[in-house]
């Protein structure tokens, strides 16, 4: 029995490229407004991929949220305006967020999580905030 070879469009993802190259894919399928029936069965396909990936490739199980998603902009060139944007707040909360001044906020962590494909558990964690520095003013009345 002769089989024809193909080239299949996508395969298991086995080098930080190839991942790489699947996410930025994803990301353009997601940009798309009208998505055709092919696009989503795409899309769906990619995120599995992508899942499988992450789940073998993990190393964020030992990072904090911040220092999660200080890597995923890295990875992903995203600016603290960036997230300022996508998460509709100010610079100013991203920046307290990313000095681990304030915490992630329920809605914080469900658009993060969307945004990187990663389950909602990976920002919801527990970590360290910084302590506020108390001033006491002393009247020298």
């Amino acid at each position: 029995m002769l089989y024809k070879t193909a080239t299949l469009q996508y395969t298991i993802i086995k080098t930080k490229k190839q991942y790489n190259n699947y996410c930025n894919k994803l990301e353009s399928l997601l940009e798309i407004s009208k998505q055709t029936k092919c696009i989503q069965d795409e899309i769906e396909l990619l995120n599995l991929l992508i899942d499988k990936y992450d789940l073998e490739h993990n190393t964020f199980q030992d990072a904090d949220p911040i220092e999660l998603l200080k890597a995923l902009m890295k990875d992903h060139n995203m600016k603290a305006v960036n997230i300022a944007e996508l998460l509709d707040v100010g610079e100013g909360l991203v920046s307290e967020m990313l000095n681990y001044k304030k915490g992630l906020s329920k809605e914080t962590i469900r658009i993060l999580s969307d945004r990187f494909k990663l389950k909602q558990e990976a920002f919801n964690r527990p970590y360290e905030l910084k302590k506020k520095k108390v001033y006491s003013v002393i009247s020298l009345r």
